[in-house]
């Protein structure tokens, strides 16, 4: 059996030890926004399941689907945020997009909405629109000048 009880506490003379910093560096260099991806996620979740959290599925049944399917898509952005962050940061502009589609919905696709869920798609269209801009300015400032 191998003695691994007498280890130094530095990497330095590790072999791999410029590789593995330049990769750390790699991975972190654009998570400027990591903290972004939990919150969407979360509203993206909120967003499919609101219509039988706020009870409207019978007087709503457009509305239902249509929430069910924004949060599931919201969920997909955020997990993408999260998986492939150089990819998908500069999708957060549609991020702001469903946020005003949802501001606007329940209008259009609702028939007669009532307030609690007219306010309901509204506080969840600004905070998308509020954490799309968020991702969008902090991946806008880590890019790479040309």
């Amino acid at each position: 059996m191998a003695n691994v009880s007498n280890t130094r506490g530095d990497m330095s003379s590790h072999p791999d030890v410029s590789e593995m910093r330049d990769r750390y560096a790699r991975m972190l260099g654009g998570r400027d926004v990591a903290l972004v991806d939990g919150p969407v996620f979360l509203l993206g979740l909120y967003c499919a399941a609101s219509p039988w959290i706020l009870h409207y599925t019978t007087s709503q049944p457009a509305l239902v689907t249509h929430n069910l399917i924004m949060g599931i898509a919201i969920g997909v952005l955020a997990l993408g945020f999260t998986t492939t962050p150089m990819r998908m940061y500069g999708l957060s502009w549609a991020m702001c997009a469903m946020g005003a589609w949802m501001i606007i919905s329940p209008w259009i696709v609702g028939e007669s909405p009532d307030a609690g869920v007219v306010v309901n798609n509204i506080i969840i269209g600004v905070l998308a629109v509020m954490l799309g801009f968020l991702c969008a300015a902090a991946s806008a400032k880590s890019a790479p000048q040309t």
